[in-house]
């Protein structure tokens, strides 16, 4: 099985402008697929700006909505795969917005939406309900490709059932804030390590209302390698997710086969 070549669009975009960052989104996924990528993963709520305040109920939109078709249009032409995160309104239950990822494949179609169970700070509990579904899964060339935002990966439990449920790759649109840059540099490949997958991080960067994104988007590997790491500033960095190497790091480290579930019933 050929390795995935994955592209990970450090942004903040626009500000509440989302046929701004769609635009960026297909001048980002142009570049990706020029240099052989197969999947192209955009931050945490990419397509609105995170610091929108009450403009998030105005932008949010259903998983099939205008812009995820205008992303799977995207897709389509540029031949490959793209995630992002946006402000999803919920269409059976009035007035509820979740802060969501969608995954849209080659082809156009809608392979898995996802919303954060995990909601971070004040500010993300004020506009957002969490979701339920901890394990949301897809597959793109034979691999096995798990979703999460953010703070989401730093719960080890969480990041821990995707690797028992067979994931191969998690992908992270997230929005990463000064001073817990420990989370890229640190927590992100040991997440990777410990779960024996790759991990996926897409960061935005910059000012942003209160708050100061700090870039380092990453690709981790198995081995506890950082495959390709962003700087601070805007950037679209590549690396590849080699299902050959995951097989033999999973032969050769024994994490999961050697747990002991039973030891494990106070954490639920």
């Amino acid at each position: 099985m050929p390795a995935l070549r994955t592209a990970l669009l450090q942004s903040s975009g626009e500000l509440g402008d989302v046929a701004a960052n769609l635009k960026i989104l297909d001048e980002a996924a142009g570049r990706a697929a020029a240099a052989g990528a197969g999947l192209l993963l955009a931050p945490e709520l990419f397509l609105t700006g995170y610091a929108i305040g009450a403009d998030m109920a105005r932008l949010a939109e259903p998983a099939d909505g205008p812009s995820a078709r205008a992303v799977a249009a995207l897709a389509v032409r540029h031949g490959l795969a793209i995630g992002y995160g946006y402000p999803e309104r919920n269409a059976e239950r009035h007035g509820v917005l979740h802060n969501s990822a969608l995954l849209v494949g080659a082809d156009g179609s809608l392979l898995a939406n996802y919303r954060k169970t995990h909601l971070y700070g004040d500010f993300e509990h004020q506009w957002f309900t969490p979701g339920e579904d901890g394990v949301v899964q897809a597959e793109i060339d034979g691999i096995t490709v798990g979703l999460m935002i953010c703070y989401d990966v730093e719960f080890p439990e969480n990041v821990r059932a995707q690797a028992l449920a067979g994931t191969d790759l998690l992908l992270v649109p997230t929005a990463l804030m000064h001073p817990a840059e420990v989370v890229a540099e640190s927590v992100v490949p040991v997440r990777a390590f410990e779960n024996q997958l790759y991990i996926a991080y897409a960061n935005r960067t910059g000012p942003e209302g209160a708050f100061e994104f700090v870039g380092l988007s990453t690709l981790a590997g198995p081995d506890g390698t950082a495959r390709t790491r962003a700087g601070r500033g805007e950037d679209l960095v590549l690396g590849d997710v080699d299902p050959a190497f995951l097989a033999v790091s999973r032969e050769e480290n024994p994490y999961l086969r050697d747990r002991r579930p039973g030891l494990y019933g106070s954490l639920v």
